[in-house]
């Protein structure tokens, strides 16, 4: 894996950040939202203005039945010139009004309706043969607009064809002019919100720069480091748990190495010291090639000692990066416990101590067999070495839940409490009571822990001090697949 390969990279950086981002966000949401109200308001005045217009057609043309009336063989304006109210509405009427025979011959057309333009003979058939009242536009000859109501109008036993127009260039330039005000302060109101954004987006990016400078103080000196959470239970809540949690994990794993690097430098220096102390005092007091011969023993078993702990600790290295193979075959647990125990018989009743094998179900599961031996080897050697002369070890085995677990419990001095949640870490030791007994490695444990998880199971320690200690394995069964995989302690 190159170094690079490490990091999930986007595609590109952004030159932006995030909280410029967040800003022209709001700005864009917010423009796009303005010109929908803005169009869509102007489309609704526009309708709403059209509307209007034809209702006050609709009261010129009931108004012009109530003034235009037929008189002997012709259609006259019948009204009181001395009443101010009728002139007037007679006078608005005549404003924009056309009245023409069935032919389209003009009877009568106002100067206003000329403006327009008189209707085509074959407007007004089709007009008066269809019966019904249309609605159009007209331009003038100056550019303004009418809305213009024409149909069939009926008096003394003919049909006519009238038609009355209303001016509304006024009246359609009010949406646009609506518009242009618009357009002209939005602009305005944008500024405003991009100033109200620029702040709203740093309040609310505040609590993640506290975890960006959280973040860049942190150092192997100030792992104890946390952030207060905000209490409201968003986005940003969740990544401060998850960044305490994470310093939680880092100081728990610092120290966790500062006490390998201890006790790893003491279990090398140990032995180390004592083959260069055995030496010198060889080369200053040996008077005989016994002496010499003695003391190069002595000298090549902690030599053995210093190279058994270099072996575990580099196989267990390879174990948790994923370098140790297993080859997972369909197995009888129940045989594998069985071998084992049969193997540390002799052990046990040299110490007096009575080793029991209770396991009533084979419990076939696809395993690497070497490393389960190795598993159950650790686990007996441990309880055997600290269980006192005359004690007992007993190796359960059972099937439950899918699972098959496995237990070896002693009935030994115990662990105390405060030790259980370290008893897998490497070099890990119990260093009081009765438990100072046996000399190990300190790395048996940690491998049972690794061949556990890369068999996907788990294990666990239960212990009092005083009644003994009991170690419990959970492999999950089935046997029907073999295969080799690469494994690593993080599974």
């Amino acid at each position: 894996m190159t170094p690079s390969s490490r990091f999930l990279r986007p595609p590109s950086r952004p030159a932006l950040g995030l909280r410029t981002r967040l800003t022209l966000s709001y700005v864009l949401l917010f423009g796009v939202v303005m010109t929908s109200i803005g169009l869509t308001f102007h489309q609704a005045l526009s309708v709403i203005f059209y509307q209007q217009a034809e209702r006050l057609l609709d009261g010129e043309w009931h108004a012009l039945k109530g003034f235009l009336r037929a008189r002997d063989t012709e259609l006259v304006w019948a009204y009181d010139p001395e009443h101010p109210e009728e002139a007037f509405t007679v006078d608005r009427l005549r404003r924009v009004f056309l009245l023409t025979d069935p032919q389209g011959e003009v009877v009568e057309m106002s100067n206003g309706y000329a403006s327009i333009g008189r209707e085509s003979p074959e407007t007004v058939r089709r007009v008066l043969e269809t019966g019904q009242q249309v609605t159009v536009k007209r331009t003038g000859a100056k550019g303004e607009t009418y809305m213009v109501r024409m149909g069939p109008y009926g008096a003394g036993g003919r049909t006519y064809f009238v038609a009355i127009g209303l001016p509304v260039s006024e009246t359609e330039r009010v949406p646009s002019r609506m518009l242009a005000v618009y357009a002209i302060a939005a602009p305005v109101m944008l500024l405003a919100i991009a100033v109200l954004g620029w702040f709203a987006a740093g309040r609310a990016l505040s609590p993640l720069m506290r975890v960006v400078e959280a973040a860049r103080t942190v150092s192997g000196g100030n792992l104890s480091l946390r952030i207060e959470p905000l209490g409201t239970g968003d986005e940003l809540d969740q990544l401060i748990e998850t960044f305490n949690g994470m310093m939680e994990r880092l100081e728990a794993n610092f120290e966790q190495m500062k006490r390998f690097s201890v006790d790893a430098s003491h279990e090398l220096r140990t032995p180390l010291t004592a083959i260069r102390g055995q030496l010198e005092v060889a080369m200053l007091t040996a008077r005989s090639m016994e002496d010499f011969r003695r003391a190069i023993t002595t000298a090549l078993e902690d030599v053995e000692r210093l190279g058994r702990i270099v072996q575990s600790l580099l196989q267990l290295a390879q174990a948790e990066t994923g370098q140790i193979r297993l080859n997972r075959q369909p197995e009888m647990l129940a045989e594998i416990a069985a071998r084992q125990v049969a193997q540390f018989q002799p052990l046990a009743a040299r110490k007096r101590i009575e080793l029991r094998l209770l396991a009533p179900e084979p419990c076939l599961a696809s395993v690497d067999r070497l490393q389960m031996e190795r598993l159950v080897d650790n686990l007996l050697s441990n309880a055997i070495k600290y269980t006192q002369e005359g004690g007992r070890v007993e190796v359960r085995l059972r099937e439950e839940n899918g699972d098959a677990v496995l237990e070896v419990a002693d009935n030994g001095p115990g662990i105390p409490e405060h030790h259980l949640p370290h008893i897998f870490e490497k070099f890990y030791r119990v260093r009081e009571g009765e438990r100072t007994a046996g000399r190990g490695v300190g790395l048996g444990l940690a491998f049972v822990r690794w061949i556990a998880r890369a068999h996907g199971g788990t294990v666990q320690v239960r212990s009092r001090v005083g009644e003994g200690t009991t170690f419990e394995v959970r492999i999950p069964l089935g046997g029907e697949v073999a295969r080799t995989e690469t494994v690593g302690a993080s599974r």
